[in-house]
């Protein structure tokens, strides 16, 4: 069985290596936003230490490596809210900005000037990306490409509504910016409101998911310690099958659960494909450069002619 499952492996790897992997739609929101290495190292470190713990208190292989996938996942399995909070502070330093950038354009400043001036007092979460903005405006890059990398440095599809009504106005230099940027600043603010009120009942229900997965390890470790002669028959191969299969169940509830709390993925739709731009722009530079060869042959064979 472990040949097979091995040249099944190889297989799969082999038919990747040639079709390669799907390109990921630049509109749909990252799921490794925030990953770090660090980070994964930790939970790996303890998810390997608690097994190994389980394991030599128990002798149950089962018991060690589901407890050890548990802690080293814990927070993909019962759900976790600092992508939900980055989020909820992302929406509520946009409506300040933009109702800073609103305050600031009343006085007749244009765009070009109001975005430096707002970038100081700007929130946290967003002030790295409006600096780099700021950088880019200052090396003479376009308005509408900065706000399109801004949008982009962001990853939120509430930014993408405000970025493009200002690549709009950077576009057309229409009046009525300043109503705009209000409207939008009420509308984010009634969104911030609204993702506030949903935060607080997720987070009840990744209350109820930790509290039971505690009851129900604290159950089980109690008798594996305390009343072993109960749980004997567990450590048989026998034993250790029905495990396989209760572990398989409650890791599906919790994922159930999980789902249950965790917010929408909402796809963007201020993105640029880079990649075909940059495709596009060498086919136009060829053409430009073929082009110029047939003028250059053209002119050359006119020439010619003159001299016979």
């Amino acid at each position: 069985m472990a040949t097979g499952a091995l040249i099944g492996l190889g297989l799969y790897v082999a038919v990747l290596a040639v079709v390669g992997l799907p390109e990921r739609d630049p509109g749909t929101p990252s799921r490794f936003r925030g990953v770090t290495l660090k980070g994964v190292t930790t939970r790996l470190s303890l998810g390997v230490v608690s097994g190994l713990l389980v394991l030599l208190l128990t002798g149950w292989v089962v018991a060690g490596v589901g407890i050890g996938m548990l802690v080293a996942f814990w927070d993909q399995l019962t759900g976790d809210a600092r992508a939900e909070t980055r989020g909820i502070n992302t929406l509520e330093a946009l409506a300040t900005w933009t109702e800073s950038l609103r305050d600031t354009i009343a006085g007749a400043v244009g765009l070009e000037q109001a975005i430096p001036a707002t970038a100081t007092n700007a929130g946290a979460t967003i002030r790295p990306s409006l600096n780099l903005m700021v950088d880019r405006l200052r090396i003479r890059e376009p308005l509408p490409e900065a706000l399109i990398h801004f949008a982009e440095d962001l990853d939120d599809p509430s930014a993408d509504v405000i970025c493009s009504a200002l690549v709009l106005n950077a576009r057309l230099r229409g009046p009525g910016l300043r109503d705009v940027l209000g409207a939008l600043a009420q509308s984010t603010r009634e969104e911030l409101d609204m993702r506030r009120r949903i935060a607080a009942g997720r987070r009840s229900i990744r209350r109820s998911v930790k509290i039971i997965v505690g009851l129900v390890l604290g159950v089980m470790g109690g008798l594996a310690i305390f009343n072993q002669r109960y749980v004997e028959p567990y450590g048989t191969l026998e034993g250790q099958i029905v495990l396989v299969l209760v572990a398989a169940v409650f890791g599906a509830g919790l994922l159930w659960m999980r789902r249950l709390s965790q917010p929408e993925q909402i796809s963007r739709f201020l993105v640029v494909d880079r990649t075909a731009r940059a495709r596009d722009m060498e086919r136009l530079m060829g053409q430009v450069e073929d082009g110029v060869r047939e003028g250059e042959a053209v002119r050359g064979g006119a020439r010619d002619g003159d001299r016979r």
